[in-house]
């Protein structure tokens, strides 16, 4: 796969989520990669975008929940990054139709979209992957072309999660049992991003985006002992003791409910125990080289991330969803 990052790239390129942590990394990625007056970038916070529009950016501030005047932040653009939104259910369907409806209405020509490794399988449980499909089907009925990137999970978010018992009771539970994922750095899936929106001569492309090798829960857990010399073991839970753990947390079930300030868990517990459901019963283990054919690179490894852990968080939840 031929990517055209030459110097006289005229495309008009569009970035959305510039605000939270995806987002940002494509930026970074965007700005090494694109020429500035190549790029529209998109978030909900005036302040964060004024960083941008300094370098000389074109920013526009956007509210997905609201179509009015959408169309006009994406005019002159040819391709647009949907970075997807973080929280779940029919709110983020409603939002991704309001982008997308908008992006045809301004003569956008092609989606990047951010969605979920088995998106399309109606036996996967994960209650994340229905907003995916939903938002993969609503962009092909639109007639748009597009590239979706169906990343496996972040790796930071497990890094992050054993840490937390690292610090604890040195025994990490969740419902993952013996199911496999080909683990993704977070930075890895910007850079698909950057990259995707570079990608010229690519159509009507459906990618996985998988981290080097497939791993256990198990094999995840024995990798960040070797790099940190911790001794953190695994003891597989069923879904509902895994739905009493993030309770006791204070996490809450769904997106629309409250999430802590600097939770170390900052998703909702139904995203996540589906999550570890279609983990443990073979639904998520994909393992492609479509990463590499599109950066041209090779994805970093669970070791690597381990190694140099204080880049790899999973950090705070951005959503100022209204």
């Amino acid at each position: 796969m031929k990517i055209n990052i030459e110097g006289d790239f005229m495309t008009k390129l569009i970035l959305t989520g510039v605000d939270g942590n995806l987002g940002a990394q494509a930026a970074a990625d965007l700005l090494e990669l694109a020429q500035i007056q190549d790029l529209v970038f998109c978030g909900y916070d005036q302040k964060n975008l004024d960083k941008y529009k300094s370098m000389g950016v074109a920013v526009r501030q956007t509210d997905f929940n609201n179509a009015d005047g959408l169309a006009e932040k994406f005019q002159g653009g040819d391709v647009l990054a949907l970075i997807s939104m973080p929280f779940v259910g029919s709110k983020r369907q409603n939002a991704h139709k309001n982008v997308i409806d908008a992006a045809k209405e301004a003569g956008v020509k092609k989606i990047i979209y951010t969605s979920l490794v088995n998106a399309d399988d109606p036996t996967n449980p994960s209650k994340e992957k229905i907003d995916h499909i939903y938002t993969e089907n609503y962009i092909k009925d639109s007639g748009l072309d597009y590239i979706f990137l169906r990343n496996s999970q972040y790796a930071e978010a497990m890094i992050t999660n054993y840490f937390t018992y690292v610090k604890t009771s040195g025994v990490l539970t969740n419902n993952q049992g013996a199911g496999k994922m080909a683990y993704i750095s977070r930075k890895d899936c910007a850079k698909a991003v950057a990259y995707a929106l570079l990608a010229t001569d690519m159509h009507h492309q459906i990618l996985n985006i998988n981290g080097p090798e497939l791993m256990t829960i198990s094999d995840f857990i024995r990798i960040g002992n070797e790099q940190t010399g911790n001794n953190v073991s695994y003891q597989e839970v069923s879904d509902e003791e895994n739905y009493a753990i993030f309770d006791a947390m204070g996490v809450p079930r769904t997106t629309d409910g409250q999430f802590k300030e600097g939770s170390e868990a900052p998703f909702s517990s139904e995203g996540m125990v589906t999550f570890g459901q279609a983990i443990r019963e073979g639904k998520m283990a994909e393992h492609t080289d479509d990463f590499e054919k599109l950066t041209g690179s090779k994805p970093l490894t669970v070791a690597y991330m381990f190694a140099h852990n204080e880049d790899f968080q999973i950090g705070d939840r951005h959503s100022k969803d209204n």
